[in-house]
């Protein structure tokens, strides 16, 4: 069986959460916080041998206050993270297990996950060395100038919008980093791309939503009733009704 690594970006500022007491991944969500609903869907897979949380190291000492006990339970590593995202990611990269073969990347506000999903993402891993969730741009997409005045109707023929998890063999994506050079990817699939490695895409979900503002939230809590719930084989949140995180 292929062995799995999962990093967990959460070093983010959240600036258009807009939330006084909160950084998007540690918000309240249907009991828990965000990362944690994020992290219950890799916990406890036969396939995944290491869990990487990416944070800030100013929220370093409010973390640990908050969460330390999960990360202890569940034998999370917990890095702190860079300037950029891609910073971060390189960051957890140096942190890897000698026993992963692949490294799953996952955004922590993405909450919204089915078990199956990452079965089907897994394996196109294996299959082509190389994978991403994705969906069609459905919309009409517009170019607007500074003035908000439109300047172009842009054709979505052969568009999509990329998503997470994307999940590469180990020594693709070190490679895609050890070459980034300090360009400022917006995802871990463009630094491949640069290599000139193809990348695969796989039909992801509407519902697999990245939480950027209270209004995700929201729609967040909602999508999460209508998955199934995680297989996990004992409790993942000590503190599920407290409200330390602020």
């Amino acid at each position: 069986m292929p062995k799995f690594a999962v990093i967990l970006p959460a070093a983010g500022k959240s600036r258009r959460f807009k939330d006084a007491h909160y950084r998007k991944p540690f918000a309240p969500l249907a009991g828990r916080a965000v990362w944690l609903h994020s992290a219950e869907r890799f916990l406890n897979r036969n396939d995944v041998v290491q869990l990487i949380l990416v944070i800030s190291a100013e929220d370093r000492d409010d973390f640990f206050f908050k969460f330390g006990s999960n990360v202890a339970i569940l034998g999370i590593d917990v890095v702190d993270g860079g300037r950029e995202r891609a910073d971060s990611i390189e960051a957890a990269l140096k942190k890897l297990k000698p026993e992963a073969e692949f490294v799953c990347i996952h955004d922590a506000a993405r909450p919204c996950l089915a078990d199956a999903w990452i079965d089907r993402i897994f394996e196109a891993a294996e299959k082509t060395g190389a994978a991403i969730f994705a969906v069609p741009v459905a919309g009409t997409l517009k170019r607007v100038a500074e003035n908000h005045h439109i300047t172009e109707t842009v054709s979505r023929e052969g568009l999509w919008e990329a998503q997470t998890p994307q999940v590469f063999r180990r020594e693709l994506i070190e490679q895609a980093y050890a070459r980034r050079g300090g360009f400022n990817a917006t995802d871990d699939a463009q630094l491949v791309e640069r290599l000139g490695k193809p990348v695969t895409v796989v039909a992801g979900s509407p519902v697999n939503l990245k939480i950027t503002t209270k209004e995700d939230q929201r729609l967040a809590e909602q999508a999460l009733k209508a998955l199934p719930k995680p297989k996990l084989a004992g409790p993942i949140h000590p503190f599920a009704d407290d409200d330390l995180w602020r």
